[in-house]
């Protein structure tokens, strides 16, 4: 027996007229459109956040250095470790993603060698999850290993000004950010 896998677009759907396979397009949420009008994945690249890439896209540029910077660090094994370099433009308040990497099954040692590129005097916020002397964020003592292997880790774990540490008011801010044009990602 032999197998075959054929892929298929909305647009080999020719009962459909283009003016019908635009309004069903069009009718899907923008961050869902490539993946089902097109069959481009979405699941598996990360993307959680109901905005089209082309929205929050721009091109790199040179950042001034005035503007603070910070490396922003998830721990991950299995699931990837993440990291990003954020720059913020105080007069227009916009964050912009500079950098981003992922990477799993690395050591601490090994993602060092990879970030500490981007600079060591950059400042690495890690997860509130990091706290937890558990296997799931391997607490305290991992942020530690990340130091000892040359990354400028900041001393407590992320939190907003007043020390909470919500996830989901975190994403809201980044959300209400990505729809008002105040953050930005460099086509990396």
């Amino acid at each position: 027996m032999t197998r075959h896998v054929t892929f298929m677009t909305i647009d080999d759907a020719e009962h459909y007229t283009p003016q019908q396979r635009a309004a069903i397009v069009s009718a899907y949420p923008a961050h869902e459109r490539e993946a089902r009008a097109r069959g481009i994945p979405v699941l598996g690249s990360g993307r959680i956040f109901p905005v089209a890439e082309e929205l929050i896209a721009c091109e790199p540029f040179r950042l001034p250095r005035y503007w603070p910077r910070l490396g922003a660090l998830d721990f991950g094994w299995d699931h990837p470790s993440a990291a990003v370099e954020l720059a913020y433009d105080t007069e227009a308040d916009v964050v912009y993603v500079a950098k981003a990497c992922r990477a799993s099954q690395q050591t601490p040692a090994m993602q060092a060698l990879t970030l500490k590129p981007w600079g060591e005097w950059l400042p690495w916020a890690w997860p509130r999850d990091g706290r937890r002397e558990t296997l799931e964020g391997a607490g305290v003592a991992l942020a530690r290993q990340y130091g000892a292997h040359g990354l400028n880790m900041l001393s407590s774990h992320a939190q907003f000004a007043d020390g909470s540490v919500s996830v989901e008011a975190g994403l809201m801010e980044m959300l209400d950010r990505m729809q008002s044009g105040r953050f930005r990602v460099f086509s990396l």
